[in-house]
């Protein structure tokens, strides 16, 4: 398996990782998993089809605002 380096926000890190604790996962297989099912011919396809969806739903994006705190909040 090859290593690569990414530059990412300080801020998306700690997210990320504050993420993948709560689901036992680290950082590095995160991203592996998330990268994995994007790109993947058949797992990726959720993805297009998602912002197809969203293109479609012509909401605004300043219609309403959201707290993070909110975006967690099931």
């Amino acid at each position: 398996m090859k290593n690569i380096t990414l530059a990412l926000d300080e801020k998306i890190i700690k997210a990320g990782r504050e993420y993948a604790r709560k689901h036992n996962l680290t950082l590095n297989s995160l991203i592996r998993r998330l990268l994995e099912q994007t790109v993947t011919r058949n797992s990726g396809k959720w993805v297009d089809e998602c912002y197809l969806l969203m293109d479609k739903a012509k909401v605004p994006a300043s219609s309403e605002k959201w707290k993070r705190e909110e975006l967690y909040r099931v």
